[in-house]
């Protein structure tokens, strides 16, 4: 089998954040398909209560300095890059004062999700698209773990569906019971209208966005859906059977399903 390029968006990566269903699977997985011969990028948002020094992050002047408009606002684009010494992996981050530099993830202290993570969803996926095009580093695979990632398919779709760094690139989206309570605002779809994504291509994301909409929308532009928990969604699960996109159920943790996800790389 030749040679696969596979980038992996996730929300969560440990040791940089907690344990958690996403966050370990980032972990191990991108490390164990590396192993198998293919060649991996991986991308987490560059969070606040990440420390930089403990974890040994740098600014990455050659990929900083862009400015992404979102909802008529520049927000200048940083990356970072930090490596997991064992396993032999880069990991860049996003960053992004408007959008990361607070202390908390998702969520406020007192549990209320922030009001703006539909924006920080866009600016985090469109950030990692420039990244990759910045490195010159074509993917055939993009792997996208937690709804944050859930834009990358309408991106690879419509706005760069003629960039020589996508065009071919096969779009995965990966599930888990990552589910937010607080809907986005009734015109993240008017947010995300831009060369190459028109009113039609977000029709489905019209009023409040909960997290199935989003999910079955991220399922719609993909090429590909792995269930990467055992409990998910179950109405979204059905959404991903029926689809028709090529779907692999789950398989266990990630030592017992590398071979499967493997597989489900090369038969896309």
């Amino acid at each position: 089998m030749d040679t696969k390029k596979i980038l992996y968006i996730t929300q969560e990566i440990t040791p940089y954040l907690p344990e958690s269903p996403i966050a370990t699977n980032c972990r191990y997985l991108p490390q164990a398909i590396q192993e198998k011969g293919q060649e991996i990028r991986t991308f987490m948002p560059k969070f606040g209560s990440i420390n930089e020094r403990r974890n040994q992050l740098h600014e990455v002047i050659r990929l900083s300095g862009m400015n992404l408009i979102i909802n008529d606002t520049d927000h200048p684009l940083i990356i970072k890059v930090a490596s997991i010494q064992a396993a032999r992996m880069q990991i860049y981050f996003i960053d992004n004062d408007d959008y990361f530099k607070r202390k908390n993830t998702i969520t406020n202290d007192e549990g209320i999700e922030f009001e703006d993570n539909d924006e920080r969803s866009v600016f985090y996926v469109r950030g990692v698209l420039e990244t990759i095009k910045k490195l010159r580093w074509i993917p055939d695979i993009i792997d996208c773990h937690g709804w944050m990632t859930a834009l990358t398919g309408l991106y690879i779709k419509k706005a760069y569906a003629d960039d020589p760094c996508f065009k071919n690139s096969k779009v995965v989206y990966s599930l888990y019971n990552d589910d937010f309570k607080q809907p986005f605002n009734d015109n993240f779809a008017e947010k995300l209208i831009s060369n190459g994504i028109q009113s039609k291509d977000v029709a489905d994301l019209k009023g409040a966005i909960n997290y199935e909409t989003l999910s079955n929308f991220a399922i719609k532009y993909a090429d590909g859906v792995i269930q990467s928990e055992q409990n998910t969604n179950s109405n979204i699960l059905d959404f991903a059977k029926k689809s028709g996109k090529n779907f692999l159920p789950y398989q266990g943790n990630v030592e017992e399903s590398v071979d499967a996800i493997n597989n489900f790389y090369e038969n896309l």
